[in-house]
């Protein structure tokens, strides 16, 4: 039997327009979802939106920059007219960033790396749970990264910013649960996405060393990441909050 349990709910989705955030929203649309899809990658949006609607599901997809706040106040100021809720919010927008020695690192990249990963994060949250909790419940998922655990070289603005949404995550997880909305993360590891692939061609050493120490001898592929974020914002997992999956 077909699984409709998002069915007409509102569910946003960022970083939509390629890799783990364009198979969450043809997942949640799939499971009856009103999806909307934001990325900066206008023809990345289109084409997530085009796989949505060739089944019949249903989404909007709304360029948006998360790392500016007036831009998500914006976003969310639309879904409130709308549509008048928000259920669900996969926070889920992130770039790499450069590879340096952390005294070879460019404070530019690495700033802009913070901006994208962990303050769109914090911007997120903060204009996504005012509207959460107008629907009485709820949940958020926010992308972080094995790199939340670890300290891959080279990448310091990276894993700062995902240790971060691992630590924004158990504050807003504790803050909102007597409200209704779960909080919790997702820590993907090494996973077939373009941002990946992109990452691999400029680190071809340090991606050897990952996909060679990875036991099932492969990276995931989006979509599979994709159901476990599906998986935390439903109701699957009521009872789960404040913690970081590790896929």
């Amino acid at each position: 039997m077909e699984l409709k349990d998002f069915d007409n709910k509102v569910v946003l989705v960022t970083g939509a327009g390629s890799g783990i955030g364009r198979e969450a929203a043809r997942a949640f649309a799939g499971r009856g979802a009103i999806v909307v899809a934001a990325d900066l990658n206008e023809g990345g949006l289109a084409e997530t939106t085009r796989l949505i609607a060739g089944p019949g599901g249903r989404a909007l997809a709304v360029t948006t920059d998360v790392s500016d706040e007036s831009q998500v106040r914006n976003l969310m100021a639309r879904l409130k007219k709308d549509f008048g809720r928000l259920d669900v919010a996969f926070n889920n927008a992130g770039i790499t960033g450069q590879a340096h020695r952390i005294e070879d690192y460019p404070t530019d990249d690495f700033d802009r790396v913070i901006a994208v990963n962990l303050r769109s994060v914090f911007l997120g949250m903060k204009h996504q749970i005012p509207l959460l909790r107008r629907a009485g419940r709820g949940a958020i998922v926010n992308t972080a990264s094995v790199a939340a655990l670890t300290g891959p070289g080279g990448m310091s603005a990276y894993a700062a910013s995902k240790h971060g949404v691992h630590g924004l995550t158990r504050v807003a997880a504790i803050e909102n649960a007597a409200h209704g909305l779960r909080i919790n993360a997702l820590a993907p590891g090494w996973t077939e996405t373009p941002m990946v692939a992109a990452a691999s061609a400029q680190n071809p050493g340090f991606a050897q060393l990952a996909t060679s120490a990875i036991p099932a001898k492969r990276g995931a592929q989006p979509s599979e990441i994709a159901a476990a974020a599906v998986w935390l914002a439903s109701e699957a997992s009521s009872y789960v909050m404040g913690q970081m999956l590790v896929v």
